[in-house]
This record gives structure tokens, C-alpha cells and sequence, in this order.
């Protein structure tokens, strides 16, 4: 008892001597308020409450210089706050309550912009651009240029009359959070320092979901990973600049993987001119074109383990004529392809994979490929292309290769063939047939290895 006793009278004495501690804080506890005592600063605490019409008169904008100069957050309470033109200083951090804390953009000019800070923060906060006007410097909804390190997390942002999000030599992270209702896209990063795109649902753009692009190609080490994107229109036309769910353009060193992508007008992935981009483990569904695709002024692409259920094309790695070579295709499952796509192109859609030069296409499924399983080269542009491995059921031809003159060489082998509506392997010359059924191998065609392939 007397052990226990004197237990309590020391917990009781460490208790005071705490109550009696000075305590640190980031400023002079003098010129502290009673808002900053709590952490961070309280928006209503400072007499600012939701819809009210000063705000556009600079009193947030006041609020947000004040938190940033004395590195503390702003912390917005539930309600709708009516504003415009807000410029983030270096050091702004507001956060919200998810769902509740809503900035509606007023008009006359942008929501919100930052340019050459270290270092902004938003978390938990719903911004609405209800679909008004934005000025023509104004990129986007929220623009920020220049920023180290841009930290969005689990915040709302809807109603664009162009990009949702526009960043410009940009690092850091956009997580968690859903982005709908841009005329553009929803996420435009362009130069970006390594920026990652995380567990974002993204849905509803009239012409783009997340575009990484860069204005010269170069690295950029961009990552976009587990998001969900659904419903990317093409109100700007064209033959695949718009419409795709993922954009890789110019950008080297960029992984996509992880996604779920649904219903975009063109393309579920669509890397141009990007070089060592990895592209895995994405579920791609009913896309209008080309599922997955790889073009133009490329030097390295992995493809691998991805599904496409529903598209034009599956998976093409193509335009060796300008630059798009080396590449690896393996472990995907392709189905239910169409022969319909928004626009007509040369040798037709409904083909599972393409590929052109110095690729390996290696244990893939492809099933219900109505025009070809498999297209290896395009008239001349073939080049070192391997297809081994891969099951083929339900198409047209199992697979296309170039006989045209200038193809280079190929090898067809350990292929499995069933359901073939006309045959299994064929030599084309151009979208024009050259031979008859090379399951068996063909001596006339010395620059193709076609071997152990099987037909049933």
C-alpha cells in the first residue's frame, strides 16, 4: 500500500511540474493569438465566416499571407466560401473538413495560383469553378508555376471551364482526391520535377484525364499510379490528341501503373514520344481506339501485365518510321476488341497487339480479335520483333506479318492458334495478303523464323 501510495504522489508531481514548463512555440507566445494556440488558424476564430462577400474584397487573402508568414496552417471550416484571385504565397497550407469546407470560384479571373514557391498544401477542401469564365491567362482552375513541391490530398475539384489542375514545373503530390467536370483535362502537368499522381478519381473531362507532358522531350520521373478514371470525352476532335485517360508526352521515365481506366473516347494510355516509360498492371475498359499505345519518337517501353477488355485495338508499339523502337510486351490479357473506331485508319482496327521494331511480345492472351490476334511490322517497317509464347482464340487471322519489301526479320514461335477464321499465321504486304497459311514454316520468306506454332 505504501509502494502505491507514494507511485501516485509522483505521477501527481510530474503532472504540476508539466502545468508549470514553458512550452516552445514557431513565435513569441506575446504576439500568439488564441487561434494560434491550437494549431492552426481558425477562420471563423478570426471573424471570417462561410459566405461571406468580403471575401473577394482580400480578407482570405489576408488570412492566407498572415498563416503562411507564421508557417501555420489555415484551417477553414464547414460551409461555402464565395472567392476568386487568390494568390499562395511560399508556406501556404489550408485544410478543410472533407466534403464541407467549399470554395466556389466567383469569376473574373482564376480560383487559385501560385508561382516559384518552395512549398503549397491543400488538404480536405471542396473548389468549384461552377463553370465560369476563366481569364485567358489562366490555364486551369487551380495554375501553379514553379512550385518545389505542390501537396493536394483528398480534396474535391470540379466545375473547370478548362484544366481542373494546371502545374508547371511542378514537383510533388496529388492524392486522394477527385477531380471532375473540366472542359479540358483534369490533371495538365507540363516540365514536371518527379511529380506523382496517386489514388485520384478522376472522371467526367471533355478532353483528357491526366496529361504529363513536357515542351521538350526530356526526363521527367513522373509517376502515375492506382488512380480511377472514367468517362474522358474528345470535344476537341482530332484523331487521339484528346480522349485518353493517361497522356505520356515527351515525358521520359514515367510510370503508369496500377490504374483502372474506363470509357475514355480514344485511348486508355497513350504515351507519345516517351522514352523507358513502364506501363503495368492497369485495367483498361471499353476504350473508343487503342487501348494501350506507344508511338512515335520512342527508345524503350515496358508493357506488361496489363487488361484490356473492349476496345479498337488492344496494344500497339508502332511508328518505327519515326523513331518508336524497342520494347517489350508481355503478360497481358486482351479481349473483345471491335473493328469501329472514331476514325478510319489504313489496314483497319480489331487487332490485339501491333508491334514494330526490336520488340519482344511474349506470353500474351489475346481473344476475339475479329481482324488480327497479333501484327508484327507495317509494310517496310519491321524490325527484330519476337512473338512467342502468346494464346490467340477467336480472331481473324492469328497473326499478320510483314513480307513487304525492306521488312526486316521476325520470328513466330511456341504460339497457340484457336478459332481461326481464316488462318493462323499470314504474310501481308501492306494491308494486302501474301501468302497462304505459315503455321507450317515457309522457305520463300527466308527472313522469318516460324516454328512449333500450333493451330487448333
Amino acid at each position: 500500500m505504501i509502494q502505491r501510495r507514494a507511485f501516485i504522489a509522483s505521477l501527481a508531481a510530474s503532472a504540476a511540474a508539466s502545468l508549470l514548463a514553458p512550452r516552445v512555440f514557431a513565435a513569441p507566445l506575446a504576439k500568439m493569438t488564441g487561434a494560434e494556440l491550437r494549431g492552426p488558424i481558425d477562420a471563423i476564430a478570426l471573424k471570417t465566416t462561410p459566405g461571406a462577400s468580403d471575401f473577394k474584397s482580400g480578407k482570405l487573402q489576408t488570412m492566407i499571407d498572415n498563416a503562411a508568414r507564421t508557417n501555420m496552417p489555415l484551417f477553414l471550416p464547414p460551409g461555402t466560401y464565395n472567392i476568386s484571385n487568390l494568390t499562395l504565397p511560399d508556406n501556404t497550407r489550408i485544410t478543410g473538413v472533407p466534403g464541407a469546407s467549399r470554395l466556389v470560384y466567383s469569376g473574373d479571373g482564376h480560383l487559385m495560383n501560385a508561382d516559384k514557391a518552395k512549398r503549397i498544401e491543400l488538404s480536405g477542401l471542396v473548389l468549384d469553378g461552377g463553370n465560369r469564365w476563366l481569364a485567358d491567362y489562366a490555364g486551369g482552375l487551380l495554375q501553379f508555376a514553379g512550385v518545389d513541391e505542390v501537396l493536394i490530398d483528398n480534396c474535391e475539384v470540379t466545375g473547370s471551364r478548362k484544366h481542373a489542375l494546371q502545374l508547371e514545373r511542378c514537383g510533388g503530390r496529388i492524392e486522394r482526391s477527385r477531380i471532375s467536370g473540366a472542359a479540358e483535362a483534369g490533371i495538365y502537368s507540363v516540365q514536371s520535377t518527379g511529380l506523382a499522381v496517386t489514388g485520384n478519381r478522376v472522371e467526367d473531362c471533355g478532353n483528357g484525364g491526366i496529361l504529363i507532358h513536357r515542351w521538350d522531350k526530356a526526363e521527367d520521373g513522373s509517376s502515375v499510379i492506382n488512380n480511377r478514371i472514367a468517362r474522358i470525352r474528345a470535344n476537341g476532335g482530332g484523331t487521339g490528341q484528346n480522349g485518353n485517360g493517361i497522356n505520356v508526352f515527351r515525358a521520359d521515365g514515367v510510370t503508369v501503373s496500377g490504374n483502372q481506366i474506363a470509357d475514355c473516347a480514344f485511348t486508355a494510355i497513350r504515351a507519345n514520344s516517351a522514352s523507358n516509360v513502364q506501363i503495368s498492371n492497369n485495367q483498361c475498359l471499353r476504350s473508343g481506339e487503342t487501348a494501350i499505345y506507344c508511338e512515335f519518337e520512342f527508345v524503350g517501353a515496358t508493357i506488361n501485365d496489363n487488361l484490356v477488355d473492349g476496345a479498337a485495338n488492344g496494344i500497339a508499339v508502332t511508328n518505327f518510321d519515326k523513331g518508336g523502337r524497342l520494347a517489350s510486351v508481355t503478360g497481358n490479357v486482351i479481349r473483345n476488341l471491335s473493328l469501329t473506331a472514331p476514325y478510319e485508319q489504313d489496314g483497319g482496327f480489331g487487332i490485339g497487339i501491333s508491334a514494330e521494331a526490336d520488340t519482344l511480345v511474349s506470353d500474351n492472351v489475346i481473344e476475339n480479335a475479329p481482324l488480327w490476334g497479333m501484327r508484327l511490322g507495317w509494310g517496310q517497317y519491321l524490325r527484330n520483333v519476337v512473338a512467342t509464347g502468346n494464346i490467340v482464340r477467336q480472331a481473324g487471322i492469328g497473326c499478320v506479318v510483314s513480307v513487304a519489301d525492306g521488312a526486316g526479320s521476325a520470328v513466330i514461335a511456341g504460339n497457340l492458334f484457336q478459332e481461326m477464321q481464316q488462318a493462323a499465321i499470314m504474310g501481308f504486304r501492306w494491308d494486302k495478303p501474301a501468302s497462304g497459311d505459315l503455321t507450317k514454316g515457309s522457305s520463300q520468306f527466308p527472313q522469318l523464323t516460324i516454328e512449333n506454332n500450333r493451330s487448333a
